[in-house]
């Protein structure tokens, strides 16, 4: 019997040749491998492409000591993160290889006081630990930090976005098979388009879709509709249906959000208003990469397209 429910936990690769990944980034970590040895990294890259599932195969293939830190969650704290990491840090391993200490969501560390102190950890048990950070946005991991770390950037060329999408689409016919869903190849090549590059989001809706045991044209349907219906508050200045929106759609990828809705409303809107849609769309999501509260971004865009931009 399995032991997870979710599907991104039970299917989640355990290897480095299990990654879906481009081949540049994907001969990095094997580089690793052959040296048996991980240097201090930083991965950073949108959500859903793998970085923590990276950074926990490297230690399961290099069979490392290592412990995850929820950087969004224990890590705002100092005194939890400096109890948590001194003691696995000077603890004894039997191993061979390093200890490793995965800091997941890293970019959201206090700057002030939780980030400053990382610099003096690394160096403090440099001989026999070493820190792998996760990240959506490596601008918020402050410069002295990021100069003690090696970056790799999870991004992918067009030509790299095909072939990745390819291998998760045969990827996911497997997990759907083993599941016993019964499905439509172009419903399911059309959701991994709609969510790429966020596999992990990719996964978590085709699992919410199959409850029924069969994943069909109807979702396509749902998606659209629900973009539909926003548009429709956004026309009709409905703030408090728009919120309801935003509140339902906040754990999507921010970059996803901003591009399926300008997808969305030049479609709706006439010629005259798509320039200044453009520009407030634009605007807001390069503010997605720094704001502390992706909701109140979220809101604040649409607040000013509802407010401003004429539709037909």
């Amino acid at each position: 019997m399995r032991k997870e429910y979710l599907w991104v936990e039970s299917y989640r690769p355990k290897t480095i040749d299990e990654c879906i990944l481009p081949k540049s980034i994907a001969s990095t970590f094997k580089g690793f491998l052959k040296q048996k040895e991980i240097p201090n990294l930083i991965l950073s890259g949108t959500a859903g492409t793998g970085k923590t599932t990276v950074a926990r195969a490297l230690c399961e293939e290099l069979d490392c000591d290592y412990i995850m830190i929820n950087g969004s969650d224990e890590g705002r704290q100092i005194d939890t993160l400096r109890v948590k990491i001194k003691e696995f840090a000077t603890t004894q391993s039997f191993r061979d290889t390093p200890k490793v200490v995965i800091i997941d969501e890293a970019d959201y560390l206090n700057k002030d006081s939780v980030q400053p102190a990382m610099r003096s950890f690394i160096e403090a048990y440099s001989s026999n630990c070493r820190f792998i950070f996760t990240c959506n946005y490596k601008s918020k991991i402050i410069s002295p930090l990021q100069s003690r770390l090696t970056a790799v950037e999870f991004k992918t060329t067009p030509k790299e976005r095909a072939q990745l999408a390819s291998k998760f689409f045969v990827r996911v016919q497997n997990i759907l098979k083993a599941e016993g869903v019964t499905y439509s190849e172009r419903v399911v090549a059309e959701v991994i388009n709609q969510n790429y590059p966020d596999f992990r989001r990719t996964l978590n809706e085709l699992q919410r879709y199959s409850v029924d045991g069969n994943i069909d044209e109807g979702i396509l349907v749902e998606a659209s509709s629900s973009l539909k219906s926003l548009i429709e508050n956004l026309r009709d200045k409905n703030w408090t249906k728009m919120r309801k929106w935003v509140v339902d759609n906040v754990d999507s990828e921010p970059t996803r959000v901003f591009t399926e809705l300008y997808d969305a409303l030049i479609e709706e809107l006439p010629s005259k208003s798509i320039p200044q849609v453009v520009l407030l769309l634009a605007d807001y999501q390069y503010k997605a990469a720094f704001v502390a509260d992706q909701e109140i971004n979220m809101t604040a865009c649409l607040t000013e397209i509802m407010a401003n931009v004429e539709f037909s």
